[in-house]
């Protein structure tokens, strides 16, 4: 009995040391994208296969990545006029399509190596930490910010990507935005389009 309330004794520390690191690594958002990075890192190796990628990677995005507020802000003000069925139909295809945006983006690289420079907070709700993909042989540099939402601390999610000065979200909003445009205001016409990459 005393060799068994040891042993509980010393997973209950190890468990209480791991949660106590991960609350001070990921209440940091320099640390946060650090550790998203690190994790990427291992997942892009060459040896790796593309369905191992995809999968690992759409872990991370579901873990780090704040998927639904993103997709509200690229619907914009075209939101505050859909039914409940309605958002929960966007909210439903934004995630997949975003999903398979995101690994299909990402999956095409090999061993990337980004360093994590600098974090600037902007308020209480955001941070945006400052990186830089190397350039290779192939590629040049190209400066990474990501936009990190902490109004949990101990929570943070990204909300965007700024490539080379380029907010990959505000992009998304542009282009949805068009799309509903040059069909007359139907939003169906924007979902029709995320099913067809969807299912394509």
């Amino acid at each position: 009995m005393k060799k068994k309330n040891l042993i509980f004794f010393i997973n209950f520390l190890l468990l209480f040391l791991f949660l106590n690191n991960a609350t001070a690594d990921t209440s940091d958002p320099k640390k946060f994208i650090q550790e998203i990075v690190d994790e990427a890192k291992k997942i892009l190796v060459k040896t790796n296969t593309a369905e191992y990628k995809a999968e690992k990677l759409t872990e991370i995005a579901l873990a780090t990545v704040d998927i639904k507020g993103v997709g509200l802000y690229t619907l914009g003000s075209y939101r505050k006029n859909l039914t409940e069925e309605q958002k929960k139909e966007y909210s439903n295809l934004f995630k997949k399509y975003f999903l398979k945006t995101f690994v299909s983006r990402l999956t095409d690289y090999s061993e990337p190596k980004i360093d994590v420079i600098s974090s600037d907070k902007k308020n209480e709700k955001y941070t945006i930490v400052s990186s830089i993909l190397l350039a290779t042989e192939k590629k040049p540099e190209v400066k990474i910010d990501w936009r990190v939402y902490t109004k949990d601390p101990d929570k943070p999610f990204v909300r965007d990507l700024i490539i080379e000065g380029l907010s990959l979200a505000r992009t998304q909003k542009e282009e949805f935005s068009s799309i509903i445009e040059s069909n007359d205001g139907d939003i169906n016409a924007l979902f029709k389009k995320l099913r067809e990459f969807i299912n394509s």
